[in-house]
């Protein structure tokens, strides 16, 4: 299993908007795709509460490519990010990293 863990960063005061967006469109997209989702979360404490994180959760590289090419050029999508960012962009930055849990982690 690989996990991707992606940040992403708003712009400032548009992490309600990303937040709405995952919940009523992505989410429904991602499980369209396949796509399985291992967590998200917001920021209590650290550099900038306009984040946010989630994982995905991958069977291989191959598996990601596949799923992830099929989402990010799914019409439906480009349709509604579009639409939701009519009032302006929302995401200033994403970061993305691919990861494998250790042999000694909970998260196999």
């Amino acid at each position: 299993m690989i996990y991707e863990m992606r940040v992403y960063r708003c712009v400032p005061g548009r992490l309600p908007a990303l937040m709405k967006r995952f919940d009523t469109i992505t989410l429904k997209l991602f499980e369209k795709h396949g796509i399985k989702q291992a967590g998200f979360f917001t920021t209590l404490i650290g550099e900038s509460n306009q984040e946010l994180t989630y994982f995905l959760a991958w069977d291989s590289l191959a598996d990601r490519e596949k799923k992830w090419t099929a989402f990010q050029s799914d019409p439906d999508w480009i349709a509604a990010r579009a639409k939701t960012e009519e009032d302006g962009q929302i995401v200033n930055n994403i970061v993305s990293q691919l990861l494998v849990p250790t042999p000694f982690s909970s998260v196999k």
